[in-house]
């Protein structure tokens, strides 16, 4: 293990890592319920609650996230910026997202709104977050950017146009379909902490495929479950018979 990398604290868990880490990586990568999980790892003869899965999930999936993040190279200089509503216990809130140029994503804020004070607070939140200063921002045509932008970054370039933003919007994609396996979300704590795990984990195993041959894929994904290893404290499961 690399240092500076400290993998979470597993005292008191009966399971080893490697069965805590795979369900985690099982539930936040495929569109799974808790209860699925569990009826895959007994199709591989573990026997683990639907409920055991839940609470590895919510204690260890932000942390997991936050390993993966410390391994990333620094952001690039643009960012692009969106929000879209999602459906929370039957209400419409907003997902706020920005991405790097290579689609990485920055940071994540489920807000009631999507004004100027809830685009302040998410630039504020992201600048904090990333430690780092963009040199273009992309946005679609929401007045509040503006107002915000020049509020809380007036030194970075604005581009505000629709056809630019595409890299943000396509970002959503993979919220969208677990939106619809769990069925929405029931409260906007619950989304926030589901979306702020799940944005760090499952594009870590999403690289860009279409460039790559297989061979060269394979080789990618081979290196990041050896970094999922690593920050996990875990070993690799074998491969059922």
């Amino acid at each position: 293990m690399s240092v500076g990398s400290t993998p979470p604290l597993y005292k008191g868990h009966r399971y080893p890592v490697e069965i805590i880490s795979h369900c985690v990586w099982l539930y936040f990568r495929f569109p799974l319920s808790f209860r699925e999980v569990e009826e895959l790892m007994l199709g591989r003869g573990v026997v683990v609650s639907y409920e055991t899965v839940r609470r590895w999930c919510l204690k260890f999936g932000q942390s997991y996230a936050n390993g993966l993040r410390r391994r990333r190279p620094r952001p690039g200089d643009k960012w692009h910026l969106d929000e879209v509503f999602i459906e929370i216990n039957g209400e419409q809130k907003y997902l706020w997202r920005a991405v790097d140029a290579d689609g990485t994503v920055l940071d994540i804020l489920v807000q009631n709104r999507r004004d100027t004070a809830a685009a302040r607070r998410f630039f504020r939140r992201l600048l904090k977050r990333t430690c780092s200063v963009p040199r273009v921002i992309v946005t679609d045509k929401l007045r509040s950017y503006g107002t915000a932008h020049r509020e809380v970054m007036p030194s970075v370039e604005h581009r505000s146009h629709q056809g630019l933003n595409n890299r943000a919007e396509n970002s959503h994609q993979p919220t969208r379909q677990r939106e619809r396996a769990m069925k929405g979300f029931r409260s906007v704590g619950a989304a926030q902490r589901f979306l702020a795990a799940f944005s760090g984990i499952s594009p870590h195993f999403r690289p860009r495929r279409h460039p790559m041959t297989a061979a060269e894929y394979r080789t990618e994904m081979t290196v990041r479950f050896t970094v999922w290893d690593q920050i996990t404290g875990a070993i690799a499961l074998p491969t059922a018979a």
